[in-house]
């Protein structure tokens, strides 16, 4: 059965959801502690981008200075 291709694609696409939210759960926690708790109107928007975009988001928040560039950010993306 683990050989089935059915099975290999919902595997695939259970690994790739956890990797994702593991992502998204980083990305805030890093941004909460950042800049206070987020308002869930920009949380939604996180959960909301796929993974490529979660990972430049990931680069781009070590330079944010202020919640406003985090909102610029999610605008622009």
């Amino acid at each position: 059965m683990r050989e089935s291709v059915i099975y290999q694609d919902i595997f695939q696409k259970g690994e790739k959801q956890g990797d994702k939210r593991g992502e998204q759960r980083t990305i805030i926690r890093l941004l909460n502690r950042r800049f206070g708790e987020l308002d869930s109107s920009l949380v939604d928007k996180i959960k909301t981008l796929n993974i490529e975009k979660l990972d430049n988001l990931a680069d781009a928040l070590l330079d944010f200075s202020n919640i406003n560039d985090l909102v610029d950010w999610l605008n622009d993306n």
